[in-house]
């Protein structure tokens, strides 16, 4: 349809030529902003949708690839959101075979709870920072990835204690 309109606009005047230009490049701008064609939607790995199980997107496998950075827990001045990008960039691995159920593979294109850390959205969303620490928590006792995220499906990640994530945690781990 837009090799058809731009056909069109050959023998259009300048004035069509320039809007019709000024409209591909917003539908450009749009569709880099909201993730379309980003490298987490173009990746060589697939990531697992729940389907009418109401299970949200995860991925099953780990990529040859590395891993994209967290966002340094620096940027963020609240000890609990610091100490949640924190564990995200020390659990990245779990992260990304876990679902979100704050539903971000819907309205933000999240493959897996890694996205929200690789973002800001972590940042702002309760459920991310339960589900990471959970997840954490979880890998620090010997679960395997599955085994952490049939406790999320579960719900389990709703009954981890915030109050421990008050205070900065160490820098590193033992």
């Amino acid at each position: 349809m837009v090799v058809a309109r731009a056909e069109h606009l050959k023998g259009g005047s300048s004035m069509q030529r320039t809007f019709f230009g000024v409209t591909i490049l917003l539908a450009a701008a749009v569709a880099l902003s909201t993730g379309f064609g980003s490298s987490r939607a173009a990746s060589a790995f697939s990531a697992t949708q729940g389907g009418n199980s109401g299970v949200p997107a995860y991925h099953t496998s780990l990529p040859k690839a590395p891993l994209p950075a967290t966002m340094d827990p620096a940027l963020f001045d609240v000890p609990i959101v610091r100490n949640a990008y924190l564990v995200a960039g020390r659990a990245k691995r779990t992260l990304l075979q876990q679902p979100c159920y704050c539903h971000c593979d819907q309205h933000q294109g999240h493959t897996s709870l890694l996205d929200c850390f690789v973002s800001r959205h972590g940042s702002t969303c309760d459920t991310c920072v339960r589900e990471a620490f959970y997840s954490y928590e979880q890998s620090r006792k010997g679960k395997t990835a599955a085994q952490i995220r049939e406790g999320i499906v579960r719900g389990e990640w709703q009954t981890v204690n915030l109050s421990k994530y008050e205070t900065p945690l160490p820098a590193t781990t033992k």
